[in-house]
């Protein structure tokens, strides 16, 4: 079958919402109930063994199919390579860390010098507060910054589109 990356994590994604349901009903499926009198008759309210290995079995299946896509997905990953030559992995990683970075340049882009008038009993002066940066400077890296994490992104999300063959 003939995909592409993107195609494959929705794949991956809708197979474990099945496998976490199909994990729900094993749990129901694990007891059998049977009523047994006292006079040593036994009836069967409810037999959900062949239930159990059923749904046991195809759990198992699951799990191995969604390990197989995973490494697909983790292989192209890290055999995809951006026009700057990162593999797709690294330019993920990198941008979680610009991301980071990107916080931290939001926050120093707001603030702003400060004067403040303190008042003592037998004193009064000013608390000054002055930034330790060029504010400009700081505006133009975080713009510099929100381009390269733009850039990456859509070339992540040109090679995502690339398509692969794969057995399901």
């Amino acid at each position: 079958m003939k995909t592409n990356l993107s195609n494959l994590m929705n794949i991956v994604s809708d197979l474990e919402k099945d496998f976490s349901n199909c994990g729900y009903d094993l749990k129901e499926y694990s007891y059998s109930t049977t009523i047994k009198e006292l006079d040593g008759t036994e009836n069967v309210i409810e037999d959900y063994k062949e239930d159990f290995k059923q749904h046991f079995d195809e759990y198992k299946k699951m799990q191995m199919k969604i390990t197989k896509l995973k490494a697909t997905i983790y292989e192209k990953n890290n055999s995809f390579k951006l026009s700057d030559g990162r593999t797709i992995q690294e330019a993920i990683v990198d941008n979680a860390n610009l991301r980071k970075m990107k916080q931290i340049y939001s926050y120093l882009i707001s603030q702003r010098s400060t004067k403040k008038r303190i008042t003592e009993v037998n004193n009064s002066y000013f608390e000054c507060k002055t930034i330790n940066y060029d504010l400009q400077n700081m505006k133009e890296e975080y713009n510099n910054l929100e381009k390269k994490i733009q850039d990456t992104d859509f070339e992540i999300s040109k090679l995502n589109s690339i398509e692969f063959d794969i057995e399901l």
